[in-house]
């Protein structure tokens, strides 16, 4: 079992830390760049390659849209009244709270913990609060709403065409297929390795209140993962894709947002941060659970 969960946190603490060290070193990466091969390039095509292949069925995507979307509501009934109790703006840290890091952490781990199933489920789980996080998510940090927002999202048109293949039982055209599964391919080492990049480049400010919110997502995370993989009856891979994807740490697009808006981004960056640093110590234990 050791050697099974090394193998599977290997490649995610390598990669990552490779970018964390290619940034410490003072080497050039372009962030924005690589952003938007990923957001409008890999990403759509990952999404169709695993979803419209996959031999899973349209019930247990759907089930894994509907854990994504609960799981959201719930970190927000929760993560709110705590804000508040502590007197802490939900503008700031909200999204802290409600947005684990279910792409740059969440798609690699399910992989190789469960394989290309692992990935079609975690992706159907991402895709959803993706959609969630660049709509409802971004109005909130921002203060406003946009359509555009929704109309710049590959991943929705990407998402819907694969949904077509996987109901109608149409077979992908093997052109489309490696061409879409070649790109894709970018998606999880790119991403992984401009999370190391990006860790190096935050700056934290109030480690002890960014730990205290940090210990609350990890625990919040695994609680909900927990609860609703239980309440939804899910089993198997399922329920472990439902756990892990919950459990992520913050995603490092809260900082991106906190920074763009102008919502207190070192703070932000103290969350993104520990939670990191508390994730990769809870990881070994949690992957123990599922498998």
């Amino acid at each position: 079992m050791f050697a099974d969960i090394f193998a599977i946190l290997a490649p995610v603490f390598i990669t990552a830390g490779l970018g964390y060290i290619w940034a410490r070193s003072g080497k050039h990466f372009d962030t924005a760049l690589v952003t938007s091969i990923v957001t409008y390039f890999a990403t759509p095509c990952l999404t169709f390659a695993a979803l419209a292949t996959v031999d899973l069925g349209a019930d247990a995507l759907l089930s894994m849209g509907t854990a994504a979307l609960a799981a959201n509501v719930i970190f927000v009934l929760i993560g709110w009244p705590v804000l508040k109790i502590f007197k802490l703006s939900p503008r700031t840290y909200l999204q802290s709270l409600t947005w684990p890091n279910v792409g740059n952490v969440g798609l690699p781990l399910c992989m190789l913990a469960y394989g290309q199933d692992g990935l079609a489920l975690s992706v159907a789980f991402f895709a959803t609060y993706v959609v969630l996080q660049l709509t409802i998510g971004v109005a909130f940090v921002s203060g406003s709403f946009s359509l555009r927002s929704i109309a710049r999202m590959p991943i929705i048109p990407a998402t819907l065409i694969a949904t077509v293949f996987l109901a109608t039982d149409t077979a992908v055209p093997a052109w489309l297929y490696n061409t879409t599964n070649l790109i894709g391919q970018l998606t999880i080492p790119l991403m992984l390795f401009t999370l190391g990049v990006s860790l190096a480049r935050l700056r934290p400010v109030s480690l002890a209140r960014s730990t205290a919110l940090s210990f609350l997502r990890l625990c919040m995370g695994f609680g909900v993962g927990l609860g609703l993989s239980e309440v939804m009856v899910l089993t198997g891979i399922e329920r472990g894709v439902v756990i892990l994807q919950c459990s992520m740490p913050v995603a490092v697009f809260c900082y991106l947002f906190a920074q763009l808006y102008n919502r207190e981004p070192e703070e932000v960056a103290g969350v993104v941060i520990s939670s990191s640093l508390l994730a990769a110590i809870a990881l070994p234990g949690l992957l123990w659970y599922i498998l």
